[in-house]
Formats: C-alpha cells, sequence, structure tokens
C-alpha cells in the first residue's frame, strides 16, 4: 500500500508558511510535461532486494494510473534506471559510505543483471523513453541524457513518481527546480522506506522545492489541461 499519511495535513502546513498559497502551479500543459518515474527497479522492488522498498510495492498501480493519462493527453513517460559503472573512481565516496554492501550493490545495478531491470508489473509502453543515470540525480553532470532530451523536447515541467522519496525522487526535484523546471511531487506515487522519512521529505519538497499532488489530483490536472485543480 502507499503510505499512510495526511496529505493535505502537509499541504496545510506549507500554505500557512506562505500566506494560504498551497500550490505555485496547478495548470498544466501535457504537452510540456514529463512524468519523471524513478527507480522502479528489481532491485528497490523485490523483496530481500539489496534496497528494498516495501511501500515501493504498493504505488506501481498509481505510477501506471498516471502513466496512461499522460500518454492519452499527449504527455511524455520517462523511466530513469539506476545503473552502475563498473570502475566509476569519480564517485568513490559513495562506496565508502556503503561500506561491506558497496561490492554487491554495484554488480546488481550493472546493465543487464536481474536487480538492474523494470519491476515486471510496470507497464511500459512504445513511446515512452528510458534513460538510464549513474547517480541519485539523473541532472548531475555526466549522469544521464535527462536534462538534454527534456530541453529538446521543449518540456518545462516534471511530474515525479518512484523511489525513494528521500533520496533519487527528492534529488531529481531539487535539481530541476534549481534548473527552472516546473516540478511536482505525487505525494501517493513516491515511496520511502517508512512514512516519517517520506511525510519528512515531501514537507521540505513543498516548501521550497515542489507542489504537492496526489495521483487524482495530478491525473484530472493531466485530463483537464489548463482547468487549475485545488491541492
Amino acid at each position: 500500500m502507499p503510505h499512510d499519511i495526511d496529505h493535505h495535513a502537509i499541504i496545510n502546513r506549507i500554505a500557512a508558511t506562505r500566506g494560504g498559497v498551497r500550490s505555485v502551479f496547478d495548470q498544466i500543459d501535457p504537452s510540456r510535461t514529463a512524468h519523471l518515474v524513478v527507480d522502479m527497479q528489481n532491485g528497490f522492488m523485490e523483496e530481500g532486494a539489496p534496497v528494498e522498498v516495501p511501500h515501493a510495492r504498493g504505488i506501481v498501480g498509481n505510477i501506471n494510473r498516471l502513466s496512461q493519462a499522460m500518454r492519452e493527453a499527449g504527455g511524455t513517460n520517462i523511466f530513469l534506471r539506476y545503473t552502475t559503472r563498473d570502475i566509476d573512481d569519480a564517485w568513490s565516496i559513495f562506496g565508502r559510505r556503503l561500506g561491506p554492501q558497496a561490492a554487491g550493490h554495484r554488480e546488481g545495478f550493472m546493465a543487464g543483471h536481474h536487480y538492474w531491470q523494470f519491476w515486471p508489473e510496470l507497464e511500459i509502453e512504445p513511446g515512452d523513453v528510458l534513460i538510464e543515470k549513474s547517480r541519485f540525480s539523473a541532472f548531475t553532470a555526466n549522469a544521464s541524457t535527462l536534462h538534454q532530451e527534456l530541453q529538446e523536447r521543449g518540456i518545462d515541467t516534471l511530474l515525479i513518481t518512484g523511489t525513494l522519496t528521500n533520496c533519487c525522487c527528492e534529488t531529481n526535484a531539487r535539481d530541476a527546480m534549481q534548473l527552472n523546471y516546473r516540478v511536482a511531487m505525487v505525494s501517493d506515487a513516491n515511496a520511502a522506506l517508512s512514512d516519517e522519512e517520506h511525510a519528512a521529505s515531501l514537507f521540505i519538497l513543498g516548501l521550497i522545492f515542489a507542489d504537492l499532488h496526489t495521483t487524482e489530483e495530478t491525473v484530472r490536472m493531466v485530463e483537464t489541461a489548463g482547468a487549475p485543480v485545488s491541492a
């Protein structure tokens, strides 16, 4: 199941800090919007996987629902896939922080390995975009082609789903906003290791970096492009 949090309580807390404003952007143009699905891979999804996030199995339906709405509205779905490099001396600190788990983590997420593959219940269709990234954020220099792909497609708005809320999803949201993208986190289509971590990340992002919407609200924005949707 998705996280058991009070989405609207978080929104109300954020609104109280900025004069009652609940969302900076509540209209989108699907043709200029990308649904960014972060790291929904076996290595984060399976029981016993190297970085198992149990809540992530409960958000697949919401992600699939938003992906389909985007396809029908002429938007873009981009599936990010964390991919380790055989030798990556430029990120040696990450290996040191992982400690004894570093070797297994690196091998598990190499291209072609089982844990690297997308979760089989994730619906990916022809026309969707698949991008490999070698850092938590796909916007990190030399980590992926994401920023170039978005610019070439004229995309200025990102709807972020996936896992982990407080790691890769949050990092992508922060970097995207600082590159001047309009960002929304889909609260019940992101997953962390606990409700507390998930809620804390959403609150921090909602203060500065991103609007917060549920799947229902986000789908409604996509389906009724141009019509405002209250958070």
